[in-house]
């Protein structure tokens, strides 16, 4: 359940800020004075979840087995859509200020605001979303205590996201309207620089050239992506600050005993909003913290076996391997990569053969555990009789031949997958 949660909740937490701050920055109007455009980011929402499910599904079923495509271009157009959302925080005073007399700019706000929500949701979820195909082990019931654990976890882990932004949205009612812009640019940005992040992280991995000072920044985000996900909701510590400010600054009487209760009353709001904002503030960084700490099992890979490499072919004896445990090997490529591909006995005297990574989690490794092939990194339990086949969580295949008691691997194969441990 733990693992579910900590893998929903951060994963769920940036594009429910970024809904909710997009609503209050753009809210204007009641019933029919609100714009035409006032629910396009509701449909933005609704559009980038659809997207989602049906980019997961289809990574699911190894329909989709490499998401860099989709992604790339995702990923530019969701940077595009920051700065612009971001310019539309700037000056979301101006466009919602009767916003009668520049009706266009309204909505064109809005579907600013639409298109950045539609994008970053689509980017983010499908990851999440992924969570629920290990909620059954290959061969296990569906309904088991286990199975039941998880989705609780995964419900927990949404319904925070969804609870935290809601207890930020609040501070709007008591902190003066510039501190909780401030917030809010200060979640926007962020949000921009995880995705820019992510396309710096294709472009290095497909060769682009790069300066020391840009890969030491692309090295520090990627480290650094729990810390920017908590300071998402530590910025909200401004309107909270604010909110106590105002509350203690609003005078407990008044002309009339009326407006002496009002006065009481938004002082009450005020701290409270302000408390449960530092509650929430605490539960994501523990979340992110202990939780985190909390699954993280250290898992050491099995050291590599030795094996026969001459004239550019590699040669592993049927008797090796024929105990059908998992059997792990090491390579170094031309280009001075140390790579590990792995082999596994299968039932009718099959063999899985594939690298030690795969196109989901990376070259995080495989482990045997409970006579159970598991992925390091997200904890599936691999289908034996997939092994060898692209998708999902599977060993990246490559072209090997079987003859003569023994299993052979041409090591140029190899070279060109070298990529996938760098």
């Amino acid at each position: 359940m733990l693992e579910q949660f900590v893998a929903v909740m951060p994963g769920t937490l940036a594009p429910a800020l970024l809904v909710m701050c997009l609503s209050v920055m753009l809210a204007v109007g009641e019933g029919r004075d609100k714009p035409a455009s006032a629910h396009w980011r509701l449909i933005g929402l609704i559009v980038g979840l659809i997207a989602a499910i049906v980019f997961a599904s289809l990574r699911a079923s190894a329909v989709i087995n490499q998401r860099t495509f989709v992604n790339y271009p995702v990923l530019w157009c969701a940077i595009i859509a920051d700065i612009l959302a971001i310019i539309v925080v700037v000056f979301a005073r101006r466009i919602t200020t009767n916003w009668q007399r520049h009706k266009a700019i309204m909505h064109i706000a809005n579907a600013i605001a639409a298109i950045d929500i539609a994008l970053t949701l689509f980017y983010a979820l499908p990851d999440v979303i992924l969570q629920l195909t290990i909620w059954v082990e290959p061969g296990d019931p569906i309904f088991t205590s286990d199975m039941l654990l998880r989705a609780l976890g995964f419900a927990l882990g949404l319904a925070m996201s969804i609870i935290v932004a809601a207890i930020f949205r609040t501070l709007r009612s008591t902190a003066v309207r510039a501190s909780f812009t401030a917030a809010v640019l200060a979640v926007m940005v962020i949000l921009f620089i995880q995705h820019l992040t992510g396309v710096m992280q294709i472009l290095q991995a497909r060769g682009f050239p790069m300066g020391h000072t840009a890969f030491v920044a692309l090295a520090w985000s990627i480290n650094h992506n729990s810390w920017m996900i908590m300071a998402q909701a530590f910025v909200f510590l401004i309107p909270a600050v604010a909110s106590v400010v105002a509350g203690f600054r609003m005078p407990l009487t008044g002309a009339n005993e009326a407006i002496g209760r009002k006065h009481k009353a938004f002082r009450r709001r005020a701290v409270a909003s302000a408390v449960w904002s530092l509650v929430a503030m605490i539960g994501v960084t523990l979340t992110l913290t202990v939780g985190v700490a909390a699954t993280q099992q250290t898992i050491t890979l099995s050291p590599p076996e030795a094996y026969s490499l001459k004239d550019g072919v590699a040669t592993i004896p049927f008797s090796q391997v024929e105990d059908g445990h998992l059997h792990r090997f090491e390579y170094k490529a031309k280009d001075g990569t140390v790579m590990r591909f792995i082999i596994i006995k299968k039932n009718g005297g099959a063999y899985g053969i594939g690298l030690d990574a795969c196109e989901n989690c990376g070259d995080a490794g495989y482990y045997e555990k409970d006579g159970k092939i598991i992925c390091k990194k997200c904890e599936v339990a691999i289908n034996l009789a997939t092994i060898g086949f692209k998708g999902g969580c599977n060993p990246i295949p490559f072209p090997y031949k079987t003859g003569n008691g023994k299993i052979t691997i041409q090591t140029t194969d190899l070279d060109a997958l070298s990529a996938h441990f760098q």
